[in-house]
């Protein structure tokens, strides 16, 4: 499994260049025909970028030091039935996902998944897709758990705290929907499995690695979006610069973990699209005339058709009317194609590195039941709580 993880890390497949080059052309398009919005819409959209950046960094570091592959041990070991495992794998997803980012748990979880799956001698593909549709449906906890969520937040000027107080039974709700979704989908492949291997489980390393990413935690919790952005970059930094100078990691493979092709570009997209939000006030107009579930469904649709960054930037680049129903859509809508999210194709790229055959026609059909099911299920609890 450590060989499919590298092999993940190693670099960007040439498909994903197009990213750069259309990002960049729609950045300088932007920033010819309008400067000052196209300016504004950077701003707006620069935070996100950095935190990701640097959530994947730490990632990476917590993969080295063996936090997650421990986690996926243990949870093979531990948990007897197959439809157990899948439950402990949901919670695992969660958890990893609203704190160190959905695109950090699929490039790091898949694999983990994966090997826990081997490991009890079932079927894969109901921990293969509940990877990707739990990393996008836990996305809405926390300000970094989701790029989406710092373009919106940078628009209402909300706190971590009070943004997770609003969204915690969205999220619980979510989380939820999606997990029994999935089971329910799988039930005939989580047939009963042997007693698992008794390779011993191996321990995590504690050291720096393990402080930054609880510094990280910290930080996404009680800082302001630009503040945590720089804060979580910075731990990056310093563990990953530990891990360099011992040599640990190689200069190539933290760049090419990184997927810069397609971040870069994502941020062009972004910039381009705010900045059409900017100088166009149609998006906001018709945002403006929705209930929260019209506008969850049309932001849902929209993530879907141009992915959930370049979405989140167009129609975040004036304050929305319902920002929590508008991140709802932003968030569960890239469940119904793997080019909604970047989560989605990370997922495809590290899946298929693993020996694993994730499809995308079939996250398709699932996801046609996900959405709506994960999509009521969040806007009910909205509702309920405010």
């Amino acid at each position: 499994m450590s060989r499919a993880v590298s092999a993940a890390v190693r670099g960007a497949p040439p498909a994903r260049w197009p990213f750069l080059a259309i990002g960049s052309a729609a950045a300088l398009i932007a920033a010819a025909t309008a400067s000052d919005q196209a300016a504004g819409a950077a701003r707006q959209d620069w935070p996100p970028f950095l935190l990701v950046t640097g959530l994947l960094v730490l990632g990476q570091v917590a993969w080295e030091d063996g936090l997650f592959q421990a986690a996926g041990e243990w949870i093979g070991n531990q948990v007897r039935r197959s439809a157990g495992l899948l439950l402990a794998s949901a919670v695992l997803v969660a958890l990893v996902t609203a704190v160190l980012n959905l695109d950090t748990s699929v490039a790091f979880l898949t694999p983990v998944l994966l090997h826990a799956a081997r490991r009890r001698r079932i079927t894969e593909a109901p921990l293969l897709y509940l990877s990707i549709f739990l990393a996008n449906g836990a996305s809405l906890l926390l300000p970094g758990s989701n790029l989406t969520n710092l373009i919106v937040l940078g628009r209402i000027h909300e706190s971590g705290a009070d943004f997770a107080r609003h969204m915690l039974p969205v999220w619980l709700a979510s989380v939820a929907a999606v997990t029994i979704v999935v089971l329910v989908a799988f039930r005939r492949e989580l047939a009963p499995s042997p007693e698992p291997a008794t390779d011993p489980i191996p321990r995590p390393r504690v050291g720096l690695g393990m402080v930054c990413v609880g510094a990280a935690i910290v930080a996404v919790v009680v800082l302001p979006p630009a503040p945590m952005a720089l804060a979580v970059a910075g731990l990056g930094v310093v563990a990953m610069g530990r891990r360099l100078l011992e040599r640990r990691i190689g200069w190539h493979r933290a760049v090419a973990g990184l997927n810069l092709p397609v971040v870069i570009g994502l941020f062009g997209l972004a910039v381009g699209l705010g900045t059409l939000g900017r100088v166009w006030s149609g998006p906001a107009d018709l945002l403006a005339t929705m209930s929260s579930w019209e506008s969850a469904a049309f932001s849902g649709l929209l993530s879907a058709a141009f992915n959930n960054l370049p979405a989140a930037s167009l129609l975040a680049a004036r304050p929305p009317k319902d920002p929590y129903a508008l991140l709802i859509g932003l968030n569960l809508g890239p469940n119904l194609v793997v080019t909604g999210a970047l989560a989605g194709l990370l997922w495809l790229q590290v899946g298929r590195l693993a020996g694993a055959r994730p499809s995308w026609a079939r996250m398709t059909r699932l996801g046609l039941v996900v959405v709506p099911v994960s999509m009521a299920a969040a806007l009910a609890a909205l509702t309920a709580a405010h």
